[in-house]
């Protein structure tokens, strides 16, 4: 016999959904710091612009998830207010992080291309990729599972922000290992190219979810109209 489940009421659903939030975005914060240090200070002692602007994404992924859990405090705090514009708030602030993102990666790498630069090594930018793949993976399971159970876009968005940072993963990844097997240092900036690529789509999608109307199912559960 299967196993009967038994809805959570509106009041528990709302503070289920706050819990499983708060936690993705701890995890999200406290390991993105993290590989954002590590990518940033080898990209910089390696001059390889594609691990240093991966570390740079990697604190754009740490906005995102303040973003994520300021929303979900601030609807704790003031359960009588709409809920809609700290969904849109996180929304923005994350698409305007990609955005700058992306404009300097592309401008970076025009400079290193006119200089002739190339990276001393990209062996931590092979290490770095395979651990971040791993981890965005496990962590994209999750954030697509409550984002869906609860219908939250913000969280979704969340969600978005993970996958992209599983195919900037892919990108340095690729990039790291044909630097290393060729010598050539244009793949480097490639690499670089095609991160600032993703974050400027992934900016745009943040800031288009942001222009969306939402509606609350319950306190802190919204999904779109």
């Amino acid at each position: 016999m299967e196993p009967v489940v038994v809805p959570l009421a509106e009041p528990q659903r709302g503070v289920a959904f706050q819990r499983l939030a708060l936690a993705l975005a701890l995890v999200t914060v406290c390991y993105n710091i993290v590989e954002g240090v590590v990518s940033v200070w080898f990209g910089a002692q390696d001059e390889t612009i594609a691990l240093f602007g991966f570390g740079v994404d990697s604190f754009v992924e740490v906005i995102s998830g303040i973003g994520i859990w300021h929303m979900v405090w601030r609807l704790k705090s003031h359960p009588g207010e709409p809920p809609d514009r700290f969904e849109r708030k996180a929304l923005r602030v994350t698409g305007a992080a990609f955005y700058l993102l992306a404009a300097g990666l592309v401008l970076t790498t025009a400079i290193q291309v006119v200089r002739g630069e190339k990276p001393a090594t990209t062996f931590w930018g092979i290490v770095v990729s395979a651990v971040s793949i791993a981890t965005m993976l496990i962590l994209l399971h999750y954030k697509r599972e409550v984002g869906r159970r609860f219908d939250s876009p913000a969280l979704l968005a969340d969600a978005n922000c993970t996958k992209a940072c599983i195919y900037l993963s892919v990108v340095l990844l690729i990039a790291s290992l044909g630097y290393e097997a060729t010598g050539f240092g244009l793949l480097d900036s490639a690499g670089a190219l095609g991160i600032s690529w993703f974050a400027w789509r992934e900016g745009n999608e943040a800031f288009e979810k942001a222009k969306g109307n939402f509606a609350c199912s319950c306190q802190g559960v919204c999904h779109g109209a």
